[in-house]
């Protein structure tokens, strides 16, 4: 098992409650593929360095995993699928 650090963004355009559910879904993604959340920290809005998608801001979340290469891979996956994320970077630590 190795740790991780997980960060995404997602769009600034949907409801609050649809953007707690999408950090929700990655979340469970990672703990149906055996992964441990050790921490998870929402860092809220924030401005983007340069656009992306025609978005100036997003909602930045963090996750700190202890995870198999699996989980990692299927993290990536969907993050990258997903229509309201519009930024994902994983950092193995």
């Amino acid at each position: 098992m190795n740790k991780y650090e997980m960060m995404f963004i997602v769009r600034p355009d949907m409801e609050e409650a649809e953007i707690r559910k999408t950090a929700e879904n990655m979340k469970k993604v990672l703990t149906d593929a055996n992964a441990k959340v050790l921490e998870e920290k929402p860092m809220g809005q924030r401005e983007l360095a340069y656009e992306i998608n025609k978005f100036t801001t997003g909602y930045y979340f963090l996750f700190v995993v202890e995870a198999n290469s699996e989980a990692e891979k299927e993290f990536n996956r969907l993050a990258n699928l997903s229509e309201d994320i519009i930024r994902h970077m994983i950092i193995r630590l």
